[in-house]
C-alpha cells in the first residue's frame, strides 16, 4: 500500500546477495546518496542497519508524497554511477541486464511493508536492530556499528544489553 506520509519498512539486497555493503568503499558511498536524495526528495530514516549484502531500514516520507520508488531507484543510481568500479563487484551481468544497460551492485526490486501502527514500528525495529545478530554478524546488536540501534540505546528506547540472552519472538517467524 502506499499512502501519503506514511512510514515503511524496506529491505534492498545487493545482486546475487554479493558483500559489498559494509565496505570501506560502499559506506560513504551509500551515505551521499542517502544524503543526495533527501536533499531533494526529503523522507526521515527512522531506524536503519546495514549488512554485508543488504540494508533493512524504516523511513518516514512526507505528507502529501508516496514515492518510495524513486527515491530508491535514485539512491542505488548513484551509489552505481559513483562506485561500480571502485567496487569491483564480481557478479556476471546477465543478457537482459546487459542490454538495459544495469549493473551488477542491486537486485532490481526491493521489499516494502506500510507501517500499520507504534506496535507494527517497534516489531520492525527490533526486526532491524537484531539482524546482525540473527545472521551471526555480531554476539548482540551494541556490537555492529552500522545500525541505528546505537541511537535508539542514546534516546533510552532500548538498553545497551537489549536482546542478551532472549532474542526477541518476531525472528522465529520472519525470513526476510
Amino acid at each position: 500500500m502506499k499512502a501519503a506520509g506514511s512510514t515503511y519498512f524496506f529491505t534492498q539486497v545487493t545482486h546475487h546477495r554479493q558483500k559489498w555493503l559494509c565496505s570501506a568503499i560502499a559506506r560513504p558511498l551509500l551515505r551521499s546518496a542517502f544524503l543526495t536524495v533527501k536533499a531533494k526528495y526529503p523522507f526521515s530514516i527512522d531506524a536503519i542497519v546495514l549488512l554485508p549484502d543488504h540494508i533493512h531500514c524504516i523511513w518516514t516520507l512526507p505528507p502529501n508524497d508516496s514515492d518510495y520508488s524513486t527515491r530508491w531507484r535514485l539512491i542505488k543510481s548513484d551509489v552505481t554511477r559513483h562506485g561500480a568500479s571502485q567496487l569491483k563487484v564480481n557478479a556476471a551481468r546477465s543478457e537482459s541486464r546487459q542490454k538495459r544497460g544495469e549493473q551488477n551492485l542491486w537486485q532490481r526490486r526491493f521489499w516494502e511493508h506500510w507501517i500499520r501502527d507504534e506496535a507494527d514500528f517497534m516489531r520492525h525495529c527490533d526486526y532491524i536492530h537484531f539482524n546482525p545478530v540473527r545472521h551471526g554478524l555480531c554476539d548482540r546488536p551494541l556490537d555492529w556499528q552500522y545500525s541505528s540501534f546505537h541511537r535508539y540505546v542514546a534516546m533510552g528506547v532500548y538498553d545497551a544489553n537489549w536482546c542478551v540472552p532472549n532474542p526477541p519472538s518476531i525472528h522465529e517467524k520472519w525470513d526476510v
